[in-house]
């Protein structure tokens, strides 16, 4: 077993443990309302962190979306650790991703899209992370903006490129496996979209339970790239010092070395010589 296959696995746990530690943070500190609450009143007299009764008066600054959980301090600033951490991971994976598939098959399209996507769903990730939504709301959710369709992208193109590259039968299992998981991710990420954008209370609400599934499914989606991983070795690792070059090319080059030296000697070799060498 390869020692990478750790780092797919240790996304999903890390991040998805972190945030419902921040969403914990957020509810005892009384910052957001319970996920189970689905009843918002227009305002209230007291803001939710300063009320004692039993029950509590929530508004729509309380709806417990992942970025409002991690808006105030303390739980802001574990927020940002896990946003940082993760995009670090995330391009990680993306990149060593992108070296598996042109060291195991050969580059493509989908594999450079596959890079770009992940990278920009990352750097959305550390605005988000950031740029508190209480305290810079655009920059946050021009972070937000980038980190939501580009996760989403880079999901589709993966699925794209698993099948692509499939030719076991539990290779295509893989493929069915990240093709569901994208249709989910879909779903979730358009209804939350759509409910963001409403007036009602529950549909706000509503919203907030979509993303967390949306982000959720998105980490394990990142996960599922240990079973490509469990055969990365340093030839993997090499593609990326060549800069994206596979072995074949790089064996290529060698030969044409010897060819241009071989030449530089006065000695002349058909296109046949060259082949055998």
């Amino acid at each position: 077993m390869s020692f990478w296959v750790i780092l797919p696995i240790s996304l999903p746990v890390f991040t998805i443990t972190g945030i419902w530690v921040v969403y914990a943070m957020a509810l005892y500190n009384q910052h957001v309302c319970p996920v189970s609450n689905w009843f918002y009143n227009q305002s209230c007299e007291q803001p939710l962190h300063l009320q004692t009764d039993p029950v509590l008066c929530c508004t729509l600054d309380n709806v417990p979306l992942i970025s409002k959980c991690g808006a105030l301090p303390p739980e802001s600033c574990l927020f940002s650790l896990i946003c940082s951490t993760g995009s670090f991971m995330v391009m990680l994976i993306s990149l060593l991703r992108y070296a598996h598939v042109i060291d195991k098959h050969q580059n493509c399209i989908l594999n450079t899209a596959g890079l770009s996507t992940g990278w920009m769903c990352a750097t959305g990730l550390i605005m988000v992370g950031h740029f508190q939504v209480d305290y810079a709301k655009i920059l946050h959710y021009v972070g937000a903006g980038v980190a939501f369709p580009t996760s989403m992208l880079f999901v589709g193109v993966q699925t794209a490129l698993t099948y692509r590259l499939a030719k076991a039968q539990a290779d295509y299992h893989i493929a069915h496996m990240r093709l569901t998981l994208a249709l989910l991710a879909f779903v979730s990420l358009v209804l939350s979209g759509v409910f963001f954008v409403q007036e009602s209370y529950v549909l706000q609400h509503a919203s907030a339970i979509f993303e967390w599934i949306f982000a959720i499914i998105i980490m394990i989606f990142y996960g599922s790239f240990a079973f490509e991983f469990d055969s990365v070795s340093s030839d993997t690792i090499m593609v990326l010092v060549q800069g994206g070059s596979s072995r074949g090319d790089s064996s290529l080059s060698v030969i044409e070395n010897k060819a241009s030296m071989m030449n530089g000697g006065s000695m002349h070799l058909s296109p046949e010589g060259v082949a055998m060498l």
